[in-house]
């Protein structure tokens, strides 16, 4: 199973923790053998790139009001050329829950909802639990849980290596039950 991590970085930030997911699925021995997991700057990659992996993982940051991170943004028209049936899906994001509690990670909901047509299986669904914001596009109609990983560096970096850490657990679980 080949996993690959593709993300937009400005403040290096994201790319921080795409480097640390990496690290904690390699290491997880729930990692299915023979798997890999590689790392994609979107900056320097084509995002047709994700059609060569089985599992794929976005990282996306929320910049200003709601705005897509500058490489998300720069390719963001080319999301819907990638074919992305059948693959399985997690995305992860970055905001600030108090300076921009209006827009708390809504790039990854922008995100989720560019693939939604997509037949691909969703997966990394994280509980909003522990967080203080107002609004969110990123948050399922139920209010109770963000279509992915949400990270705060600014308010709760406290917290991001544990909740990766969860999170990575996570995700190899639901692999492991949608592959078996």
């Amino acid at each position: 199973m080949n996993i690959a991590i593709f993300y937009g970085s400005t403040t290096c930030y994201t790319e921080m923790t795409a480097e640390k997911l990496k690290v904690l699925l390699e290491s997880d021995p729930a990692l299915p053998t023979n798997s890999s997991v590689s790392l994609h700057n979107i900056k320097q990659q084509p995002l047709q790139r994700m059609q060569d992996y089985d599992v794929l993982i976005l990282g996306i940051s929320t910049w200003d009001f709601g705005e897509l991170q500058e490489d998300w943004e720069a390719h963001w028209d080319d999301i819907a050329a990638v074919n992305l049936d059948g693959k399985i899906v997690a995305i992860f994001g970055m905001g600030d829950q108090i300076g921009y509690t209006e827009w708390f990670v809504d790039a990854m909901g922008m995100l989720s909802d560019a693939i939604a047509d997509q037949d691909c299986q969703r997966i990394g669904f994280w509980s909003t639990a522990g967080y203080e914001f107002e609004k969110s596009k990123a948050v399922t109609p139920d209010g109770e849980w963000f279509v992915g990983l949400a990270l705060d560096e600014e308010n709760q970096y406290d917290q991001t290596d544990r909740r990766l850490l969860h999170w990575s657990a996570q995700l190899l679980a639901e692999i492991a039950e949608l592959t078996s």
